[in-house]
């Protein structure tokens, strides 16, 4: 999560140069070709059955696809603010997924936890200077208001979809290895973002693209298809779904260290408090519990 909050940050000249749909393309594409020997079989693990063949669709269709979707066309029928308050509800949701489909017992503690992320989460995106403007403006007009609602239900399933992705990456890691996992959601993606990718290249005049734009894209497509992924399927591989989704918090608290470091931007008192408030449910998740401290002791 720190890792993807970090190339979320620097990927935002991207966006500037590069449609949205050709640019996720053009990810997968990269990330596909980084990945061809990860998609071989290992000699220990047992072919794929239909179940695992929908998961693995499902996995990439919601965490991939879908997601990117529902939150870019939330976020412009809102705002970010609105964006980052709803999203803060992915710990949450991934910890109700886990219990309810992987019949996951989720402890008292990683509730806590959880609670701490959503009001870190929501505490930082209501700190933004951003949420004085739009608090201070008139209202963008009838129109905007009416479609606010149609904002708001797509960033609901926008975390939906973010905690459907990690109940299921957690179900697939019960089957298949980290690796595979990754290299065949990528797979999908590519094959699901294909048509209108291919629509917007041959449209796009690529001789216009510098060629520090190409650096950052192929670290852009490395982290975002392969480092990340990889990590997040390995850590569900030994964490159960609910803990895992409290460090979705680490997302936001890296995107503004990357701000403050690299990009010269500035962080406020509130902002600081957030942070505080996030990390303390990373430390809350992480902690080993009395019983594993006893198994230590005699061990």
């Amino acid at each position: 999560m720190a890792l993807v909050g970090s190339y979320v940050a620097l990927s935002k000249p991207l966006a500037a140069v590069l449609p949205v749909f050709l640019l996720a393309w053009m990810r997968f594409g990269i990330g596909g070709i980084a990945m061809l020997h990860w998609l071989r079989k290992p000699a220990g693990e047992p072919p794929l059955t239909p179940q695992t063949r929908r998961l693995l669709f499902l996995e990439s269709f919601l965490g991939n696809v879908l997601f990117s979707i529902c939150m870019l066309y939330g976020v412009s029928l809102t705002d970010a603010i609105s964006a980052g308050v709803t999203l803060a509800a992915i710990p949450a949701a991934v910890a109700v997924m886990g219990w309810a489909f992987l019949r996951e017992r989720v402890a008292p503690r990683t509730w806590i936890a959880v609670v701490c992320a959503v009001i870190g989460i929501a505490l930082f995106s209501l700190s933004k200077p951003e949420h004085a403007a739009h608090a201070g403006s008139a209202s963008g007009g009838e129109n905007s208001q009416n479609l606010a609602w149609l904002g708001q239900l797509l960033l609901v399933g926008a975390v939906l979809c973010e905690a459907a992705y990690t109940v299921i990456g957690k179900k697939l890691t019960g089957s298949l290895g980290p690796k595979r996992i990754t290299s065949l959601i990528n797979l999908w993606g590519f094959a699901l973002t294909t048509p209108v990718g291919l629509y917007m290249a041959l449209r796009f005049d690529f001789a216009a693209v510098g060629w520090g734009t190409w650096v950052l894209l192929v670290f852009y497509a490395l982290a975002a298809c392969m480092w990340t992924v990889w990590l997040w399927m390995t850590g569900l591989k030994a964490v159960p779904a609910a803990q895992g989704g409290v460090f979705s918090v680490l997302l936001p608290v890296s995107a503004a260290l990357v701000g403050v470091l690299v990009l010269g931007e500035s962080l406020t008192g509130l902002q600081l408090l957030a942070f505080g408030i996030a990390l303390a449910s990373v430390l809350l998740a992480t902690l080993p519990s009395r019983a594993a401290l006893r198994m230590g002791r005699r061990g």
